[in-house]
């Protein structure tokens, strides 16, 4: 780590501004650190070297000019499950081998429109499915944090593991992320970053691999709270290639910064006390509750009684949508292809090749459910319990509450290749109990560092808001930083 690629997007945006540095000589910094790092963190899956000097350049000859924008000059790391002009877009899977596209993601054309600069592409879950970030063909992301006095390598979370890792690992001032059913919020938390999921539309899905498309959205993994206003404001936005993405105008995210929490109401929903969950995350909520509440808010107890339906429902909804989506993969137009006897056994082989055990997992589950038989029994069922989920959600919120404070996550980060959760995808699974919700009523939730456990790991409160209110989230999690601090792993690479 140097001393440009500690700098958050919001600092190094003002030197860049005060010419203490240029572009160019920010990006060589960040592309030096990736050259030194990567191989042993695993996040990035494809680096830009060229196209990232040429994209500095351009931003210094523009700053030259009097031409500066919102992004202007900074460094990012980019999720490999947005399409990149030209650039590899695997969605870290075999089936995708040798794809690129001749288009761009909406959100990285917004980067890139606001001056944005591209070091590569980052490892994630085979298309974004897992919480650990052990699915992706290209292997493992290796988390920056380790437990104290231990040397075991542990998972930075998934699917944007490779997004929270090297933002951990200072690879990238910010990168972009997904989340379907907590894929932005519970890798940050494993690894001490920010990581906010706006409500679904917020973002355009355009020129983003789908997963599950009622699901999906886009959103930053970033250092602290501001550098995470700061890029969903040039991630964010209306499109006409997107017809789920929301005519709405993108606020100054960062100006709700600061703001007093006086007359917030706060809810703590009863039900995410769960079973079973460690006493470490049960002592980090209370002291969340203590810090919203010296900062002027009001805390009330809530109810969200469809909560425990959550995860069932989530797991039938999101693989009979992902079976669907891709069904599009079968090696004819691009990516693998394994040829056969006739085109039905090309298409077998191809998908048996290309698609990675957790795929074909929920691509059969996804195809179960909706078959004839078996639609009403669970499909039907699990649709009519996530309208159940939305509208707990919305009698919370008519009730005058401003935002719901959890857990993030029931745990601090696990080991790769651990043998209990790798046996039993449920336990696996089960590391979604707090984010799923958020996804299935279509709201906006943020997770935020708020403390270490024990073993001197990263552990993260999740704040849940109403539709399109982002500016109380990043509001409110900026109080919980500045209460709590940064977390910044101890350099060993």
């Amino acid at each position: 780590m140097t001393e440009l690629t500690s700098l958050t997007i919001a600092e190094a945006r003002e030197k860049l501004k005060a010419k203490e540095f240029t572009s160019v000589e920010l990006t060589e910094a960040y592309l030096s650190a990736i050259d030194a790092a990567n191989s042993v963190f695993n996040a990035y899956v494809a680096v830009t070297p060229e196209k990232a000097l040429d994209m500095a350049k351009a931003s210094d000859e523009r700053r030259a000019s009097g031409q500066v924008g919102a992004l202007e000059g900074i460094p990012l790391g980019i999720k490999d499950l947005f399409a990149t002009r030209d650039v590899h877009t695997q969605a870290c899977s075999h089936i995708l081998d040798g794809f690129l596209p001749k288009y761009e993601s909406t959100v990285t054309q917004n980067l890139w429109d606001d001056g944005a600069v591209m070091l590569g592409k980052l490892n994630m879950d085979e298309f974004a499915m897992g919480s650990s970030n052990e699915t992706s063909h290209y292997g493992a992301v290796v988390n920056p944090w380790k437990a104290k006095g231990s040397n075991q390598q542990l998972v930075p979370g998934g699917s944007s593991g490779g997004s929270a890792a090297a933002v951990s690992a200072f690879l990238c001032a910010g990168a972009t992320a997904t989340d379907t059913g907590g894929s932005i919020r519970q890798p940050a938390a494993f690894t001490g970053t920010v990581g906010i999921k706006p409500t679904y539309g917020r973002c355009s899905r355009w020129g983003t691999v789908a997963f599950a498309s009622s699901l999906d959205q886009a959103g930053p993994i970033a250092r602290d709270v501001r550098d995470a206003a700061i890029m969903l404001r040039s991630m964010a936005s209306v499109d006409a290639k997107d017809t789920t993405s929301v005519d709405l105008p993108v606020p100054d995210y960062e100006a709700s910064l600061g703001q007093s929490l006086k007359g917030m109401k706060i809810g703590i929903p009863k039900e995410y006390r769960v079973e079973g969950m460690p006493e470490e995350i049960e002592k980090l909520w209370q002291q969340g509750i203590a810090w919203l509440k010296d900062a002027g808010a009001e805390i009330v107890d809530i109810t969200l009684p469809h909560t425990k339906y959550a995860l069932p429902a989530y797991y039938i909804v999101a693989p009979a949508e992902a079976s669907s989506n891709l069904a599009r993969y079968d090696g004819v137009r691009y990516g693998l292809r394994v040829d056969g006897k006739d085109i039905v056994d090309m298409y077998e082989k191809t998908r048996a090749a290309g698609f990675g055990t957790e795929v074909k997992r929920r691509i059969m589950i996804g195809t179960y459910v909706l078959s004839a038989g078996y639609y009403d029994a669970y499909y039907l069922q699990a649709q009519k319990v996530r309208t159940l989920i939305k509208r707990d959600f919305e009698i919370v919120f008519d009730a005058g509450v401003d935002a719901i404070l959890t857990p993030a996550t029931p745990s601090s980060a696990f080991g790769i290749a651990d043998e209990d959760l790798a046996s039993d995808p449920v336990k696996m699974y089960l590391n979604d109990i707090f984010t799923v919700t958020v996804n299935m009523a279509g709201l906006p939730g943020i997770a935020v560092p708020a403390g270490l456990d024990a073993k001197g790991l990263p552990l993260g409160l999740q704040l849940i808001g109403k539709p399109f209110e982002e500016e109380t989230l990043f509001r409110t999690a900026h109080v919980i930083e500045q209460a709590a601090g940064r977390f910044t792993p101890t350099k060993w690479w």
